[in-house]
């Protein structure tokens, strides 16, 4: 008789393990449907971010594009408009101004190289010394600044020439490019972009030693 209760007891013991068991296996199916369900709603997108700060009139290119950017993975619903999603966007792209790092990346906050060209026929990149302006800011001009060139005749009157003149790099006086967000360097050589029609002039201009060069400040 004993023995049959224990057997009794025993096998109620085991149907309530069995019954938990199959209780608990039926709940976290029901979970893991409920997450792919949640997870099937939740569309991925992907959106460029700033690596490191990246400095104005930086250049985005093969070269340095892994350097300052890296892909980060979103809900799409979190992804801007203008965001930059994809590698295509990025060619020519030049930092309209100083982007801080883990920023998401739009399209306003870069310049299209080839809108900066758009009003030129012919664009070439033209040099100067900074010795070689009467009056030049070298020392503060870095890529990604615009200029007025200005032209002083010989009775003191000056002109404006050329306006919005976009610097392409400027380097020091050994000849090292000097970065955008390098605060100490001078700028003792200067490239900026030029119409061709306009070179002859103003290496004409330069050797007389007329011109005068302001940067344009950020507000104009």
């Amino acid at each position: 008789m004993r023995t049959d209760k224990k057997r009794t007891g025993s096998g109620l013991w085991m149907g309530s393990i069995i019954a938990a068991l199959i209780a608990a296996i039926s709940i976290f199916i029901v979970m893991l449907q409920m997450e792919k369900k949640v997870l099937s709603e939740y569309e991925k997108g992907f959106v460029y971010m700033a690596a490191v700060e990246i400095p104005k009139g930086e250049f985005i290119t093969d070269k340095n594009i892994d350097k300052y950017l890296k892909v980060v993975e979103l809900d799409v619903k979190l992804i801007p408009e203008t965001a930059l999603t994809s590698s295509e966007q990025l060619n020519g792209l030049v930092a309209a101004t100083t982007i801080e790092e883990g920023v998401f990346l739009t399209e306003g906050m870069f310049e299209q190289e080839n809108v900066i060209t758009k009003q030129m026929d012919h664009p070439v990149i033209a040099g100067f010394k900074a010795e070689d302006i009467y009056q030049v800011v070298g020392g503060v001009l870095r890529a990604g600044d615009r200029i007025h060139i200005y032209t002083v005749s010989e009775a003191g009157i000056a002109g404006l020439i050329w306006e919005d003149v976009f610097v392409q790099q400027v380097f020091d006086s050994s000849g090292n490019l000097i970065m955008a967000g390098n605060t100490t360097s001078a700028a003792q050589r200067i490239n900026v972009y030029f119409d061709a029609k306009d070179v002859e002039r103003f290496y004409t201009e330069l050797a007389r030693g007329t011109l005068r060069v302001v940067k344009v400040c950020e507000s104009e």
